[in-house]
């Protein structure tokens, strides 16, 4: 597996209008983007931050599993996003490792990205986010 980069940081807010002000005109990110991910049931918001972004994720209903997240655990960071080479042969890569996957295939996310994810019972508690950037 070959890790280029962090992509992101994901977290999640209940309010995604009050988050965005915040980050934006208080930190002063840019807002590159706002864009609906009915695969995962957010609204995401991206603010650019040099060569990573902050990724701003809020549900749009109350089953998502984002939704349950922010239930249990309230607002916060979510996710870690790596860049890798070749997203399949990470997820092989993975799993021949021993982690557990959330993902076997790539599924689609922000921006059309091929996207996957491990669990965070396999990643010290953290969930890891894999993308690959279009080839």
């Amino acid at each position: 597996m070959s890790v280029k980069r962090i992509d992101h940081i994901a977290i999640v807010v209940s309010n995604l209008d009050e988050a965005t002000t915040l980050y934006r005109d208080v930190l002063g990110l840019p807002v590159a983007h706002t864009e609906h991910i009915a695969e995962q049931e957010v609204i995401v918001a991206c603010l650019p931050a040099g060569d990573s972004e902050i990724e701003l994720l809020q549900p749009v209903n109350e089953t998502s599993g984002v939704a349950r997240y922010l239930a249990k655990n309230g607002p916060g960071i979510h996710h870690i996003c790596l860049e890798v080479e070749d997203i399949e042969q990470s997820l092989t890569d993975l799993k021949a490792a021993g982690m557990q996957l959330i993902n076997e295939q790539p599924t689609t996310g922000a921006g059309g990205k091929r996207v996957a994810f491990v669990h965070p019972k396999s990643a010290h508690g953290v969930l890891i986010e894999l993308y690959e950037a279009a080839r």
